[in-house]
């Protein structure tokens, strides 16, 4: 059993290793791209934490989905951000994964970069819209009476710059519209369907797409129309800018990154060779020889007589 296991563990190092320097490369060379995503992250929770100075608490907005979900109230509010946060962290931990198991269909480094430019391309258009009105926000802390809804005036630009994370994070007004849980959300959803290989857990990741977008509502964390507008803008921005980044490397196919397996080190599969000894015996050449001798009879672009003689 100890061997086994040392054998496995060593093998698992190795590959671990071998991942790591493909990455690196790939690092080395979008590191600029990746840098930039990171950054705009901090920018988003900067323009989140302005507009909550410019909040002003008020009635809470008649909302259809406030009218069709029962409020969970504030003993129950940590449900949407559970879920939320194991959604979160399941996406991290699956872009992760080719590191210790040996299916691999992407780069990690360039999936997080593709998703970065998913979630920068949708928090700009997030940025300007909440900037444009600030609604009154329907969160307990958000409300009239709270001390928390509305900002004093920083006396220091430091007060502003540093975000007071996480609490002024998890007590911000007045960035609805529209909803940032959503477009991670629906950013990690999108990029599992088309880049991962579990049909069941492709279907199990929109329902809970769609279960959270009825706890932020039930939660009273933002409006109906945060999470529909989400939903569809999104959407729209994955579409559209995936249409304009280029294609990731397929890993299904040799590359000059991709570590070579044991069985591609040592040529062909078993049924290329098999297929290749059926050649020798028929025609007396392998099937590389055919394909090299053929070359070279076609020189300048012209096929010479002696083509017509191969394999009679």
């Amino acid at each position: 059993m100890a061997p086994y296991v040392a054998r496995e563990a060593s093998k698992l190092w190795r590959r671990f290793l071998g991942e790591l320097s493909v990455e690196v490369k790939l690092l080395i060379e979008k590191w600029k791209l990746l840098l930039a995503g990171l950054v705009f992250q901090y920018i988003h929770g900067l323009a989140a934490r302005g507009v909550h100075y410019l909040h002003r608490p008020g009635p809470v907005l008649q909302d259809v989905g406030f009218m069709l979900l029962p409020e969970l109230g504030k003993d129950r509010a940590y449900i949407s951000e559970s879920l939320f946060s194991m959604m979160f962290f399941s996406f991290v931990m699956w872009t992760f994964h080719p590191f210790v198991f040996q299916s691999k269909r992407f780069y990690t480094v360039l999936i997080w970069r593709r998703v970065l430019a998913f979630l920068v391309s949708s928090q700009i258009l997030r940025i300007i819209t909440f900037y444009s009105t600030q609604l009154p926000g329907p969160n307990y802390h958000c409300r009239l009476g709270s001390d928390l809804a509305q900002l004093s005036p920083p006396n220091h630009i430091y007060e502003v710059l540093l975000l007071n994370f996480p609490r002024g994070v998890l007590y911000g007004c007045g960035d609805l519209i529209f909803s940032s849980h959503m477009i991670f959300t629906l950013v990690f959803v999108h990029t599992y369907q088309k880049y991962g290989s579990n049909r069941c857990l492709k279907r199990i990741a929109w329902l809970i797409a769609l279960l959270l977008s009825a706890l932020i509502i039930a939660s009273r964390k933002h409006y109906s129309v945060d999470v529909v507008v989400a939903w569809y803008t999104v959407s729209l921005v994955v579409f559209f800018v995936d249409k304009k980044l280029p294609e990731m490397l397929d890993r299904s196919t040799p590359s000059m990154l991709l570590p070579m397996t044991v069985k591609q080190k040592d040529g062909k599969s078993e049924e290329e060779e098999e297929e290749a000894g059926h050649n020798i015996v028929l025609n007396g050449n392998s099937s590389d020889a055919l394909h090299n001798q053929r070359q070279r009879s076609q020189a300048n672009g012209k096929i010479s007589e002696n083509d017509n003689s191969i394999g009679a």
